[in-house]
């Protein structure tokens, strides 16, 4: 398996989570990881500041940039790249994995909410490429990855939830077209998307609780998806809509039972499979 030894990752949302699992990952390896988040301080229902990612980046092998970055600013994002350029000489790789959620029908669904996940999840998705795709641009090996499902245009993918699921194929249609866009210039574009659903804050806090945890595998399988499809050739691996067990198994890694919370339990589903 290949290495991201040197590489520059931006993460957007890294200070726990999948966006932490995928910045540890890749720190093994001794790489820089700029954690690109809002969680400057404490929050009473979710682990984690960019300062303690930080900490975990750097105590895993990697060297870590930790800037407040609200993904719906501009200003905030280029001042970011800006600060990650400086300090370690580029962008190699682009993770946007920022994303906000409610499972909520129509009628309950208030403008706010809506709002806040569409400037998150697709314009946040599409600002972030924008503006690090100068320096993926010169890269060498550069890839952006999305944290998004496949575009699978099913009413059952959208009738309990039309807002969620428009902004999160918001995210794979940036995945669909940018792929095609920049393939010729060398940008790899590509979506990564579990199969069941992960041990994480907003697995914990909308969906479940404890139960839900229990049923789901842990961040680091999509941890060590991710760091798979980071390490491919950028001109063979674009346009894709990867699923972590599908990917793990192309790593040659057939058992995924270390990656379960409890063995024991049945697996969760996630979305959108």
């Amino acid at each position: 398996m290949g290495s991201l030894k040197g590489k520059t990752l931006f993460i957007t949302g890294a200070s726990r989570g999948i966006g932490l699992a995928i910045g540890l990952r890749a720190a093994a390896d001794g790489a820089n990881i700029v954690i690109a988040a809002k969680s400057k301080e404490p929050h009473p229902k979710l682990e984690g500041t960019i300062y303690t990612a930080a900490e975990d980046i750097e105590a895993a092998g990697g060297k870590a940039l930790p800037v407040v970055v609200d993904v719906r600013h501009e200003d905030a994002v280029q001042a970011a790249v800006d600060k990650a350029v400086e300090t370690f000489g580029g962008i190699d790789i682009l993770v946007n994995n920022a994303s906000a959620i409610q499972l909520s029908g129509t009628l309950k669904t208030d403008m706010k909410r809506y709002d806040l996940m569409h400037q998150i999840n697709t314009r946040g998705t599409f600002l972030c490429s924008k503006l690090c795709l100068p320096h993926l641009l010169k890269a060498e090996n550069p890839h952006v990855l999305n944290l998004s499902p496949p575009l699978n245009m099913e009413e059952k993918w959208f009738a309990p939830h039309v807002a969620y699921t428009m902004a999160k194929f918001g995210m794979s249609m940036c995945v669909l077209g940018m792929a095609g866009e920049f393939r010729s210039q060398g940008v790899a574009f590509n979506a990564l998307w579990p199969r069941t659903t992960i041990a994480t804050a907003a697995v914990a806090n909308l969906l479940g609780g404890e139960k839900m945890i229990q049923a789901s595998r842990k961040p680091e399988i999509m941890g060590d998806a991710a760091h798979w499809i980071l390490t491919q050739p950028a001109g063979d691996v674009s346009g894709n809509f990867f699923i972590d067990d599908e990917v793990m198994a192309k790593a040659g890694v057939t058992d995924l039972t270390p990656y379960a919370v409890d063995p024991t339990q049945k697996l969760m589903p996630d979305f959108f499979i």
